[in-house]
């Protein structure tokens, strides 16, 4: 909408537009895709045998010790957050977060069906696994869920006391990726810190308050 410049009546200026909320259906359709993304990152991760950072990586860390799906164990290890997003971030958005991880558990599960990955670059899977992983957190959190753990904390900070969703989690990546030092080759290692880096990258790139004016 255009307007008058009250200091100087001949300049006109562009008010930006209100923000329109998702509607359910954008919602879900949107977070349905964030959920697919990452289900296919974990399958690319697991089949270079990396890791990665936030929940993602504890969850292909634990594949590695009892053999379960990472989609699986992403779900689990995810419960005790649940509780805490809908008391922090509101019901809706805990709901949004139940609903989040029990899909991508369940595409984690039946994707194998439907792909089978014989062959993979390892940095391959590092870097273009990293970035749907994040392609697909960035969607979910766009829309009013998160991916439970340490993207539900780097969420609530971000909007509490403004600190950059990427970075704060970036630094719970670090710890992570120390605690695979046990059951990971150097190289393998080095790669991981790889994926976690193009995780967060894509994050703090686009996860910015004030960029997006959706809701």
């Amino acid at each position: 909408m255009a307007g008058h410049d009250p200091r100087n009546p001949a300049r006109m200026t562009i008010s930006a537009p209100s923000p329109r909320p998702h509607s359910l259906a954008e919602d879900g359709y949107a977070i349905a895709i964030g959920c697919a993304f990452i289900a296919l990152g974990l399958m690319m991760l697991k089949a270079a045998n990396l890791v990665t950072g936030g929940m993602a990586g504890i969850a292909l860390l634990l594949s590695y010790l009892v053999h379960w799906s990472p989609a699986t164990l992403f779900l689990l290890i995810n419960i005790p957050f649940f509780l805490f997003a809908g008391r922090a971030m509101g019901v809706a958005f805990g709901l949004k977060t139940l609903f989040a991880n029990v899909a991508i558990m369940g595409v984690g599960l039946a994707m194998p069906a439907a792909l089978q990955i014989a062959r993979i670059s390892p940095f391959f899977a590092a870097l273009f696994g990293g970035s749907i992983i994040g392609f697909g957190i960035l969607a979910i959190a766009r829309h009013g869920a998160g991916v439970g753990g340490v993207g539900v904390i780097a969420l609530i900070l971000q909007r509490s006391r403004g600190w950059n969703a990427g970075r704060t989690q970036m630094l719970c990546d670090i710890a992570i990726l120390l605690a695979s030092l046990p059951v990971l080759s150097v190289e393998r290692f080095g790669l991981s810190i790889l994926s976690a880096a193009a995780i967060n990258a894509v994050l703090i790139v686009n996860h910015r308050p004030g960029r997006y004016i959706g809701h």
